[in-house]
């Protein structure tokens, strides 16, 4: 430090920079923010811890604070990226301790929010939707959104709440309302688990190999909150529907797991895909078995309107 001093102290005696600093100085300690410092630290801040100081109190008067000139998080133009300056006395000496700032932490909200939403096989921009945003425009549709919000903020781990069987047309936002209920769970810190139904059954069939089908099988019956999506778009065989489906959705009935489904499928219409195997077997009683469980689970909502995949 004393060289540092010396350096500093025969800079000092040269007129051009002693002009520069004295002229630094001034738009240093005329910063509105460093006079509230000062003024709050007048008891401890002495001329030496002052001169010794000014670095860092440049350093200060040169970021942005609470987000107001950062046009983004990307953008932003702090020494730390998404963290402002504050300034701090550390005994004897001026400092400055970075903190989030306000864009930041939402952005770090955020993503704690869509860590609590896990998908397989599911497109990422549905887990971006919102309870608030889906088309009213229907009976169904107004009826689907009034059942989740009454889940939403009625469910607590434990406690026996039935999911929604959503069915209807290609495109008519089945898988957005699943998306929204996701987001409005992941708000309230509850995890949830959206999973395409034919490629996950399909991964399952190729997981033999690595043998980690058990422990896939396992993770989805015992997630807070499943999310089957197109069910029913599936290649129906016996193997699916009595050692994949069928336990999942028997665990989930005797543990209280709530589950949604959607499905292109009425009840009736899914009760025949599940009777009838690839191989033309007529199996009724195990189809009305799973059924049972489906009814059991979640409450049938027909989804209308035009197939919004063709705007």
């Amino acid at each position: 430090m004393k060289p540092m001093d010396e350096l500093l102290h025969r800079l000092l005696h040269r007129k051009d920079f002693r002009q520069r600093y004295e002229q630094l100085k001034h738009e240093i300690l005329s910063h509105r923010e460093v006079q509230a410092f000062l003024r709050e630290h007048r008891d401890q801040v002495t001329n030496v811890i002052l001169e010794r100081g000014l670095m860092k109190l440049y350093e200060f008067i040169q970021q942005s604070k609470n987000c107001e000139r950062c046009p983004s998080l990307g953008e932003c133009r702090n020494l730390l990226k998404g963290y402002h300056p504050r300034l701090v006395l550390h005994g004897n000496a001026i400092d400055i301790q970075y903190d989030r700032c306000p864009t930041k932490i939402k952005h770090d909200e955020r993503k704690r929010q869509e860590a609590l939403i896990q998908s397989l096989f599911v497109p990422r921009e549905i887990l971006q939707a919102s309870l608030s945003d889906v088309d009213l425009a229907d009976d169904g549709r107004m009826k689907a959104i009034e059942r989740a919000e009454h889940f939403v903020a009625n469910y607590e781990p434990g406690k026996k709440i039935k999911g929604l069987y959503l069915y209807g047309s290609f495109g008519v936002g089945k898988t957005y309302i699943l998306g929204a209920i996701a987001n409005a769970l992941a708000q309230k810190k509850v995890s949830s688990l959206i999973v395409y139904v034919p490629e996950f059954f399909r991964e399952l069939k190729g997981s033999w190999q690595d043998q980690t089908m058990n422990e896939k099988l396992d993770y989805v019956k015992k997630v807070p909150v499943l999310m089957l999506d197109d069910l029913g778009a599936e290649s129906m065989s016996s193997w699916v529907r009595d050692d994949l489906l069928g336990p999942i959705l028997q665990y989930r009935m005797l543990e209280n797991l709530p589950t949604f489904f959607t499905s292109n499928f009425d009840l009736q219409q899914l009760a025949h895909h599940l009777t009838y195997s690839q191989r033309g077997e007529e199996e009724q009683m195990k189809a009305a078995r799973l059924m049972e469980r489906i009814r059991y689970l979640a409450d049938p909502v027909e989804i209308k309107g035009r197939n919004r995949r063709l705007d």
